[in-house]
């Protein structure tokens, strides 16, 4: 299940920068997906009423923000414009 939840957050996180990461933003990425993961299960283990470090998580937590901030918190759009080759080419089919 954590492997599935890491390449959910993997996932959703290329997808808001617009895919196409460099070798340095994929291993930003990981990292952050993995610190999710961790917060993740710590939510659930205080919802469960188990013991919760809160200075851990805030470490955690902060740890987290700052690789998502270096990442970039906002979404990226991808550029879908064809170029004037491409373009001229499809509707000269039509």
């Amino acid at each position: 299940m954590m492997a599935r939840r890491f390449r959910e957050i993997t996932s959703g996180i290329e997808t808001d920068l617009g895919g196409d990461l460099t070798e340095a933003q994929r291993q930003l990425l990981a990292r952050a997906a993995t610190l999710a993961c961790w917060c993740e299960e710590r939510e659930t283990e205080l919802a469960k009423g188990e013991p919760f470090d809160a200075a851990e998580y805030a470490t955690i937590s902060n740890a987290l923000r700052r690789l998502l901030t270096d990442l970039g918190l906002g979404r990226h759009s991808k550029d879908v414009t064809p170029d004037l080759h491409s373009y001229i080419n499809g509707h000269a089919n039509v």
